[in-house]
């Protein structure tokens, strides 16, 4: 939902988004033992596949690929309730131009080290008690300042897309800002 806040945002605010690669399997793969159980069986059977596809993806074709082959993989898995399978994986590299031989890395890829370099630059910024979306903006100085966040849903669009946008600048900007949360009532909804 952020990605798709993000992308409204684009349209609206002069911003540069450069995506990276955060992963649920990497973040989660030292707490397997304290997770539910089914939660601990998702993470294995799909967390892996998915990530070592696009991670290759941007090795071999560049980080230019990644935001709209997230977009294309997500459009499948979430919108069209295909799931996190390898079909969709296809699916999604199929009509980004990418070759469907970077299914090849499902199950394994040369590239670990960069997918978990990737995620630490993430989660470095925010620290380890967070999960996904990580989104890092400019701050005082023109340093750049991160949070976990913002988890929203339906993802705003227009003009509410850029004030909320506005609102992350403006926390960015107080130092001391660490947190604002809430429970949240209701799961993702995918428009």
């Amino acid at each position: 939902m952020t990605s798709r806040w993000v992308h409204e945002v684009e349209k609206l605010r002069d911003i540069e988004v450069r995506w990276h690669l955060m992963s649920l399997a990497v973040l989660n793969e030292d707490k397997l033992d304290e997770l539910p159980e089914e939660y601990r069986e998702w993470l294995e059977k799909y967390a892996w596949g998915p990530v070592r596809v696009v991670i290759a993806a941007q090795e071999e074709h560049g980080a230019q690929v990644l935001g709209d082959l997230y977009t294309a993989i997500g459009t499948r898995v979430h919108n069209r309730g295909e799931g996190p399978t390898k079909e969709a994986v296809a699916g999604g590299l199929k009509e980004v131009g990418l070759p469907a031989s970077l299914l090849d890395h499902w199950d394994a890829t040369p590239y670990e080290a960069a997918l978990r370099a990737s995620h630490n630059e993430g989660i470095e910024k925010v620290g380890q008690e967070v999960g996904t979306p990580v989104i890092a903006v400019p701050g005082p100085d023109g340093e750049e300042v991160a949070f976990f966040g913002p988890v929203v849903t339906p993802a705003p669009k227009g003009e509410a897309a850029a004030r909320l946008w506005d609102g992350t600048l403006l926390v960015a900007a107080t130092p001391g800002f660490y947190e604002i949360k809430r429970t949240r009532t209701q799961g993702p909804v995918f428009d």
